[in-house]
């Protein structure tokens, strides 16, 4: 099972006691705010797109963020195309509702964390399940996520955006 994937990647960091199980479904930003009752902003969404012709990129993003298909270009030289549930679960070993950056070992994907998380202390990605989340600092994210970098290619989070 993915999550127990995950439950053993954050257990060789001491840090799997961090890890929520719910009796609901966190598959949805929404639906992972109310089971966490923070803000949907909080939730950091993993997306998942091609990388070429086989390869995979995920970019984890603010909950409110969406992705800006020109700054997608400009940062990966390339259109931003989503991978199918199936590709999903092919190329990261996640369900849609459960992907994250976590206990990709041993797969050709690429991690990127978006600009969009860095205005938090904290931030709660999906942790190898539908009915799972972390809670993490963007710092641990980037460490514990083995992160390629830093982008900006999301939109609709900036107050300037929103007026």
């Amino acid at each position: 099972m993915s999550i127990e994937r995950v439950r053993e990647h954050f257990a060789a960091l001491g840090m799997e006691k961090r890890i929520q199980e719910f009796p609901v479904s966190s598959a949805t930003v929404e639906l992972a705010a109310a089971a966490l009752g923070v803000p949907p902003e909080r939730i950091a969404k993993t997306l998942s797109f091609r990388d070429g012709e086989d390869g995979c990129l995920l970019v984890v993003a603010a909950g409110d963020a969406r992705v800006d298909n020109r700054r997608f270009k400009d940062a990966f030289h390339q259109k931003a195309r989503f991978l199918t549930p199936e590709e999903a679960v092919a190329m990261t070993g996640h369900a849609v509702g459960g992907v994250c950056p976590f206990a990709l070992e041993g797969r050709r994907v690429k991690v990127y964390l978006d600009e969009s998380l860095r205005r938090f202390d904290t931030v709660y990605p999906a942790a190898g399940s539908s009915n799972s989340a972390v809670r993490l600092t963007c710092g641990e994210l980037e460490r514990c996520s083995g992160a390629d970098g830093w982008v900006d290619v999301c939109k609709g989070w900036r107050e300037e955006e929103q007026a």
